[in-house]
């Protein structure tokens, strides 16, 4: 569990031991990442690295500059409001429109109805130049729901894609958005 100290913009991690009847699941091989009590949570790998950043939170396969990959979450809790007619799609067209790589496709925006969200995401598959060529592929979510926003992004190798796709499938299945937890040791939630 990450809380950020509000003096200097630094993530605190805390470690809690687990009450014998926790309620918290997670498939196999996946642990479940928690943001602010609850406003974000989905399941990753258990064995990838993590790396808090001061706005966002960053997972990847090995601890870089040896990783093949990268799964970065970034949110905003927004006021209270009816966020049902807010344009997900044309908001995440955009982005992609913005992104300043070689993007040599764009797949499809893909929507996911959420019982208290809305999900879309997208994929984009571009040219990586930094060492020598080397097509890779990007994801791009947006969530939106319970006044929580999120954006989570995926960048991976496209040779690895065979064995990194169920990664972000998992990240899509998990994603749940504003479902406080009022007590981490059991993982209890309340409705926001």
């Amino acid at each position: 569990m990450a809380k950020r100290k509000k003096s200097n913009l630094q993530w605190i991690k805390e470690t809690l031991d687990l009450k014998p009847d926790h309620r918290w699941e997670s498939p196999s091989g996946y642990k479940i990442f928690v943001a602010n009590r609850g406003a974000v949570r989905f399941n990753v790998p258990e064995d990838w690295h993590f790396e808090p950043q001061e706005k966002s939170f960053k997972f990847s396969d090995k601890k870089p500059p040896h990783d093949d990959c990268c799964l970065e979450v970034s949110f905003n809790q927004l006021p209270p409001n009816d966020w049902s007619l807010f344009p997900l799609k044309a908001t995440l067209k955009k982005v992609v429109e913005d992104d300043s790589r070689d993007v040599i496709e764009k797949g499809e925006i893909i929507s996911l109805k959420r019982q208290t969200a809305r999900v879309v995401w997208t994929e984009i598959k571009f040219i990586d130049t930094q060492e020598e060529p080397r097509e890779a592929f990007s994801r791009i979510c947006i969530g939106l729901g319970s006044n929580v926003q999120c954006l989570i992004t995926f960048d991976y190798w496209a040779d690895q894609a065979e064995q990194l796709i169920p990664v972000w499938d998992e990240v899509m299945r998990s994603l749940t958005l504003g479902l406080y937890i009022r007590d981490p040791r059991t993982g209890f939630a309340f409705p926001d």
